[in-house]
């Protein structure tokens, strides 16, 4: 079974009474885990000497946000209530939500506060690719939302030649990195780099409650990957931004580049990511590596690296 599978061994979960159910325990633990990293210090409020709740108590972010206790807990329980605006204002600012959890809040309370994006899986125009192949040197993909790579030029396929073999179906970033063997890790700061990833993709599933391709996606990756579903337990969320990333090459020689994000007006669940060389060093070795892949293809490149000794490697 693939990440991309519909037929999801977890059975159906899709339909208006699922995703609301779905949605209302995502609030409630989203609350729940948001006001536990509050202390009451931050607060204003004095922590005593019979604390045992970490971070604030429920009454406290009631009182703070002049609701009822009542209320905010059947918030928290998942009860069937509908927030206003104004009140989920109120909890946002006690709990010190930055923008993007804001955000995320409005979403799972049914009160979107930014334009959804439409479905993924629209069909790409070829002359995407085309755009992709005159990138080259510089890397180039085109990623979901879901993190389903859906097309990418040769220096994209020579710094991650192991997703580059995958079928086309299971070319899934997120997949590859927390189920492939470590040799075809290419992130340097792997730790950091997930958890990031994982936290955007919290922020996104959010616009989705009771989608089908993502919550069964979500539960086969915490079943193959333990790791996974512990940064999921997180609820963090964070929002698509232009970053520098490293990446070991086959060599074994490390890179480092600017990733940056452009929304496809053609389709717009999707983006197309470039890299652009953080130092003359990286545009080197990029050129280099496109060569070497263009003359033995990337399984070979692979088996190349692992026979010198380097190969992709990782931090974790």
């Amino acid at each position: 079974m693939t990440p991309d599978d519909p037929h999801s061994a977890y059975g159906p979960t899709s339909g208006s009474a699922a995703g609301e159910a779905v949605r209302r325990s995502e609030l409630g633990a989203f609350l729940r885990l948001r006001r536990e990293r509050i202390t009451p210090e931050e607060a204003g409020i004095s922590p005593g000497t019979r604390r045992r709740t970490p971070g604030l108590r429920r009454e406290e972010v009631a009182q703070l946000s002049g609701i009822g206790v009542a209320w905010y807990t059947w918030l928290e329980q998942g009860r069937r209530i509908n927030p206003s605006v104004q009140v989920l204002d109120a909890i946002a600012r006690t709990l010190r939500l930055d923008r993007t959890e804001r955000d995320h809040l409005y979403r799972l309370a049914d009160i979107p506060s930014v334009p959804l994006d439409a479905s993924a899986g629209q069909p790409q125009p070829p002359e995407q690719q085309t755009i992709l192949d005159a990138l080259t040197p510089l890397p180039a993909s085109i990623v979901t939302a879901r993190y389903d790579v859906l097309a990418f030029n040769d220096a994209y396929a020579a710094l991650d030649p192991g997703l580059a073999l995958l079928p086309p179906a299971d070319r899934n970033v997120l997949w590859h990195l927390f189920t492939a063997e470590e040799h075809l890790q290419p992130l340097v700061e792997w730790e950091r780099e997930i958890s990031f990833m994982v936290a955007q993709l919290r922020a996104e599933s959010g616009r989705r409650l009771g989608d089908p391709h993502w919550t069964g996606f979500i539960r086969q990756l915490t079943e193959a990957s333990g790791r996974f579903a512990e940064i999921w337990a997180r609820h963090e969320v964070a929002s698509s931004v232009t970053r520098r990333k490293s990446f070991w090459t086959v060599d074994g020689d490390e890179i480092s580049v600017i990733a940056t994000g452009f929304a496809l007006a053609s389709a717009p669940d999707t983006k197309m990511w470039i890299y652009t060389p953080d130092d003359p060093e990286t545009e080197r070795l990029l050129g280099r590596l496109v060569g070497r892949l263009r003359e033995l293809g990337p399984a070979e490149l692979l088996r190349q690296g692992a026979r010198t000794g380097h190969g992709l490697r990782s931090a974790h």
